[in-house]
């Protein structure tokens, strides 16, 4: 079902969770993969998941479309992620990379999340080293396959600033990449 079709019917009170459920259902799993990659731990993100469409169901009615209904869901999942880590940072007193080191050791301790051959699993490390928003940046452009335009409308950041920050992660991975020996 499109987006507009779904948007109409959340406007009609008799067919309202209708309407609402298939969203959820449309975008559900894209949601919870964008947050799993930002947070590991699948209760986090499937917690986080749940957080994001309750905020959709509660603000749906004033959502005004000048973006896509994707991107701001997206925009949504995103600031939950930012603000989880961030919560959490100050919570345990974490500095930036010792939260990176532990969404690095449940990843490892996650056979499922760390799949893949030496090289995607190379990569997927790399990737959770990175400061969150040059990872939330990374995973847009490299996993979503988003534009740059797109990553601006989630983001709420410039295109040259989200250029930037997708240079600089690219360049991290690459370096963490190159300088790990076999079976990390």
């Amino acid at each position: 079902m499109e987006d507009q079709e779904i948007l109409a019917k959340f406007a009609d009170p008799a067919s309202r969770n209708l309407a609402f459920n298939q969203l959820v259902r449309k975008y559900q799993q894209r949601v919870y993969w964008h947050v799993r990659k930002m947070v590991v731990d699948h209760q986090d993100a499937d917690d986080l998941t749940q957080d994001t469409f309750v905020k959709v169901w509660k603000n749906l009615s004033t959502f005004r479309q000048d973006a896509s209904l994707f991107t701001w869901i997206y925009r949504i999942a995103t600031n939950e992620c930012l603000n989880f880590l961030s919560s959490k940072r100050r919570k345990f007193f974490l500095p930036l990379n010792d939260v990176g080191a532990e969404l690095l050791a449940k990843a490892e301790a996650d056979p499922g999340l760390l799949s893949g051959d030496e090289v995607e699993q190379k990569l997927q490390k790399a990737i959770l080293r990175l400061p969150d928003k040059q990872r939330l940046v990374f995973n847009l452009k490299y996993y979503e396959d988003m534009t740059y335009e797109q990553m601006a409308d989630v983001t709420g950041t410039s295109v040259g600033a989200l250029k930037a920050s997708y240079h600089h992660a690219v360049k991290k991975i690459e370096q963490y990449v190159n300088n790990q020996p076999t079976n990390d």
